[in-house]
C-alpha cells in the first residue's frame, strides 16, 4: 500500500497493523489521538510525524523511520527492531523501557528525553553519545 502525504485528520486507527506500506510524510498526530492502536512491519514512515502521540506499546518492525519525527511523543514500552532512525528527531520523548537494541542510525541525546530502563545494544551507545564528540572504539 502507498499513503504517501495522506491526510488521515480525525482517523482513528484501532488495532490495525501496517505491513510493507510506504508512508512518507504522514502526519499521524493529526489523527484521532484517543483511539490510535497501531503497529508497523516493513514499511517506509520517512519523514512523518508522530508529534506529542501517545505510541506506548508500539511496535515498527524492520521500518524506515528517516527523518521521522518522535518529539514530544510517549514511546513507553515501544519495540523498534530493526529500524533505520537516521536524523530521526527524539525531543522531549519519554522511552521508559522501550527496546531499541536492534534499531540503528539514531541519534537520542539522554539529557533532554526520558530514557529510564530503555534497552540498547552496545552498537547503539554512539548514538546515545553523539553530541559529546567523542570517539567509541
Amino acid at each position: 500500500c502507498d499513503f504517501s502525504l495522506a491526510k488521515f485528520s480525525g482517523t482513528s486507527f484501532k488495532d490495525v497493523k501496517f505491513i510493507g506500506c510506504k508512508l512518507l510524510g504522514v502526519h499521524f498526530e493529526e489523527c484521532n489521538k484517543q483511539f490510535f492502536l497501531a503497529g508497523f512491519k516493513e514499511c517506509k514512515l520517512d519523514m512523518s510525524s508522530f508529534y506529542g502521540m501517545r505510541l506506548k506499546n508500539i511496535t515498527f518492525e524492520d521500518c524506515s523511520l528517516v527523518e521521522t519525527d518522535f518529539t514530544e511523543s510517549d514511546l513507553t514500552g515501544a519495540v523498534l527492531d530493526n529500524c533505520d532512525l537516521q536524523r530521526a528527531v527524539f525531543h522531549t520523548t519519554i522511552l521508559k523501557n522501550a527496546d531499541l537494541r536492534t534499531a540503528y542510525n539514531f541519534s537520542i541525546d539522554p539529557e533532554i528525553n526520558k530514557l529510564g530502563k530503555a534497552k540498547f545494544s552496545t552498537a547503539g551507545i554512539p548514538g546515545l553519545l553523539y553530541k559529546y564528540n567523542i570517539i567509541i572504539e
